[in-house]
């Protein structure tokens, strides 16, 4: 009998674009030779132009389908992405106590690329006192890591280090911030590791607009870490991975770029124009 692949379970809701959410994460973890388990959290109405409808799925059928899965198969990852309502976040959470030797990778989902937002001041609340400090590592773009830790009277243009000193406070060990919202000629991404090491990562920047850069990120690191990487090695990897599959990406639609997570078995892939600083 054939060896099974490690398993990474992801929580997220379902894109019919096949771009992000659910969608996203299975051809990431599968083109990366992980098994996929996938636990929907909310069904969408979307386009790769924008997200028309959320609705999430009732916390009991999340809880069931994790919960049945748990018991059958040794899963070696917990990967979340959009969590669709209070009650989820508050059953996931239940759930990631319950199997404290699963390492938890979180992409804290808070808008559309559009800016449609899924996530109101309570339920990221919720988010950042339940699942946070449970976490190996978050992965918010700027733009998310602002949200996160701002307060309200202060400016909307608080520093990266700020974000991921607040982040630390919160009881996150890894947080990698993305930069491509940022002004910069180039994309920063920056890990701020448990070890206190800060990693900045340099990209080109690529033209166009892309559906599900974030689901596929976060899906690769958390099948690299499934795989056996260290986390800091998992990061950079996954880093290159997506760098690949966005600049293969293609567009099906009238909106978005979606990336190609199966560049590699199309002969695609490149050197990757990436530079440690």
């Amino acid at each position: 009998m054939i060896k099974s692949p490690p398993k990474v379970m992801t929580f997220s809701a379902t894109d019919p674009t096949g771009g992000a959410g659910l969608q996203a994460d299975i051809l990431t973890i599968a083109s990366l030779g992980c098994h996929p388990v996938s636990i929907a959290t909310g069904f969408t109405i979307q386009d790769t132009i924008g997200v028309n409808k959320l609705i999430p799925i009732d916390s009991d059928m999340v809880n069931n389908q994790a919960r049945l899965i748990l018991e059958d198969m040794e899963v070696e990852i917990f990967k979340l992405g959009l969590l669709g309502s209070k009650e989820n976040i508050t059953t996931i959470a239940e759930i990631i106590s319950d199997y404290p030797e699963i390492p938890l990778i979180i992409d804290p989902v808070l808008a559309s690329g559009r800016g449609d937002e899924f996530s109101d001041i309570e339920a990221r609340n919720m988010m950042m006192e339940l699942l946070f400090p449970e976490s190996l590592l978050i992965t918010p773009n700027s733009l998310e890591a602002r949200q996160l830790v701002s307060n309200e009277d202060e400016p909307s243009d608080l520093s990266i280090e700020l974000c991921a000193s607040r982040l630390k406070e919160m009881g996150c060990e890894n947080i990698l911030i993305t930069g491509t919202h940022e002004n910069t000629e180039n994309v920063i991404n920056t890990l701020y590791s448990s070890s206190n090491q800060i990693i900045p990562y340099h990209w080109d920047r690529l033209p166009g607009s892309y559906h599900g850069s974030g689901c596929t990120l976060t899906s690769a690191i958390s099948a690299y870490y499934a795989l056996g990487l260290s986390i800091e090695e998992a990061v950079e990897e996954a880093q290159h991975f997506t760098w690949q599959a966005l600049k293969n990406g293609f567009k099906p639609g009238m909106g978005q770029l979606i990336p190609n997570r199966f560049f590699q078995d199309n002969g695609l892939e490149d050197d990757g124009k990436f530079t440690h600083h």
